[in-house]
């Protein structure tokens, strides 16, 4: 098993800020989902591998990436997963225990919120989840995570899956101690950063981690 080592899932959409960009670790296996070979490109990502239909990637950059070496995988466009989907399980499937999702986006709000509940999916966990979109990273928290940024930074803490026990966090400008989150709940929407680092744990459930950077950082 591949339990070090980050897989990385570039799908397609607006390219993650800079300051996000460096968190991708230069030693991941890298699949592309379909138009995510155009993330690869813009981001100067050599892919290992190609998951989809191919209905939105560019032939060309299909083409590169086969010549490169990279495994293609074309599927149906008649299916009932995802192309993001489909590379997920592809990551894990070949072992993966740490898998970062890079864009998938694209201005569809349907998009947005299926591939936040496919990283949330218990076919995923207990996996380390992360997703960088935009100005913004998505981290999937069973228990604990780590959040490193600026102050004055926007987390925003949700449930997803039913509610989440005993939120605990440090660092944040409205602390949470031992508090249940129901799925829907507000209650942890747009707390703040107070330094350069924080902490959310939690006793039961499953938390999106939402961590976005400042406008003036840009």
């Amino acid at each position: 098993m591949e339990t070090n080592r980050w897989a990385i899932v570039l799908a397609g959409g607006d390219a993650v800020r800079p300051e996000l960009a460096h968190r991708i670790p230069s030693d991941a296996y890298v699949v592309a989902a379909d138009s995510g070979l155009a993330q690869a490109q813009m981001l100067g990502i050599p892919v290992d591998a190609v998951i989809g239909d191919f209905d939105s990637a560019d032939p060309t950059l299909v083409d590169m990436a086969r010549e490169s070496g990279a495994a293609i995988h074309e599927h149906p466009t008649d299916k009932d997963a995802t192309d993001l989907e489909l590379a997920l399980r592809h990551a894990v499937d070949a072992g993966y225990e740490r898998i970062l999702l890079v864009g998938g986006t694209g201005g569809r709000l349907d998009h947005f919120l299926a591939n936040a509940l496919v990283l949330a999916s218990a076919e995923l966990a207990p996996r380390d989840i992360e997703w960088l979109v935009g100005d913004s990273r998505l981290m999937v928290v069973r228990r604990h995570v780590d959040i490193h940024g600026s102050p004055g930074d926007l987390v925003t803490l949700l449930a997803v899956g039913g509610p989440a026990v005993g939120v605990a966090t440090e660092g944040l400008k409205w602390p949470l101690h031992g508090a249940s989150l129901a799925t829907g709940s507000t209650q942890g929407v747009s707390n703040e950063l107070t330094g350069d680092h924080a902490i959310v744990e939690l006793e039961a459930g499953t938390l999106l981690v939402i961590h976005t950077l400042l406008r003036s950082e840009v």
